[in-house]
């Protein structure tokens, strides 16, 4: 067995998954899997930069997770960083934080491509689609903070393009009010459009036999579609639900205060502000793939580029 940590910094979350990968078969099994909600791109949009609080939220996390590494004997890590980092200005202080931090494992964060990071999700999430038999070509979307990877592909990917509208971008950009007024949806509904038409042209969803969800936006619409007592990922995962209650539960989302969505029993504290959004997204994008591709049922993965990050160092 060979220990290896895996971390994912996105635009709203920083994820780490410590695994054991079995070298016969490439299977991962789960030592620890940890979330924090750092906003590391909260107005990245608007300013060009990582605002201070952000910056020093994330590496005191990243120091934590350097530290689980250290204790748990990982053998080797890879820190894969997103949206945020790509786009900020000031993105070298945050490589250095995190240098300086897995200073032992002589890592730094690699700011992947957007057709790269659609590579690792679709590798992480597709695995035990095959095994359970859900039948490709899929079509992987995984929706972010600040960008939205749409990925085609069946063993290998096919076709891959990312986008700039995530759900803290969308919410930045049009959605401020409490809940968002019917002109702020109709606005965001232009840019998420325009986004889905630009993936389509690339990506082509014509012949797609499964659309699947994943990240924590899609995964907390599932667990309102399921009306779920608290956050059961076994439940989540692989769940695969009619598009129209996918869409309904988006809808009722999108409609709820700030205070009704925090009162949701699965709902994680800093998904509050930008699920609204996240639920406008993907709701969008469903209610595209049945046009267009005849979906029906939609698929939500539990696993993610966190899994195709691990695999990849195995």
């Amino acid at each position: 067995m060979t220990r290896v940590g895996a971390i994912d910094c996105g635009t709203n979350s920083l994820r780490l998954l410590i695994a054991d990968i079995d070298p016969d078969s490439g299977m991962l099994t789960d030592v620890v899997r940890r979330m924090e909600i750092v906003r590391l791109g909260h107005g990245v949009d608007k300013t060009g930069v990582i605002a201070p609080d952000a910056m020093a939220r994330t590496l005191a996390q990243t120091r934590e997770y350097a530290t689980s590494c250290t204790d748990l004997g990982v053998e080797r890590v890879r820190f894969v960083a997103t949206s945020a980092s790509r786009d900020a200005r000031n993105a070298g202080e945050f490589v250095d934080g995190v240098r300086a931090a897995f200073a032992a494992f002589g890592v730094i964060p690699e700011v992947v491509t957007g057709h790269e990071e659609a590579s690792l999700s679709f590798h992480g999430a597709t695995g035990d689609l095959r095994a359970s038999g859900i039948p490709g070509p899929y079509l992987m979307v995984d929706l972010g903070g600040g960008s939205t990877e749409f990925v085609r592909g069946t063993g290998e990917v096919e076709q891959a393009m990312s986008v700039n509208v995530g759900c803290v971008r969308m919410t930045e950009r049009h959605l401020r009010s409490d809940p968002p007024t019917p002109h702020q949806i109709a606005a965001a509904v232009v840019d998420i459009e325009a986004a889905i038409d630009r993936a389509a042209e690339v990506v082509g969803f014509r012949g797609v036999s499964t659309l699947v969800g994943l990240a924590g936006s899609i995964t907390t619409i599932t667990a309102q579609a399921l009306q779920l007592p608290e956050y059961q990922p076994e439940k989540i995962h692989l769940s695969m639900l009619p598009a129209a209650q996918i869409i309904g539960a988006c809808t009722s989302l999108l409609a709820m205060t700030r205070a009704q969505r925090a009162d949701l029993p699965f709902m994680h504290p800093g998904r509050v502000d930008v699920i609204g959004a996240g639920a406008l997204v993907w709701s969008t994008i469903v209610q595209r793939l049945q046009r267009e591709a005849g979906i029906a049922e939609v698929v939500t993965s539990e696993h993610d580029i966190l899994d195709g990050i691990a695999l990849s160092i195995g």
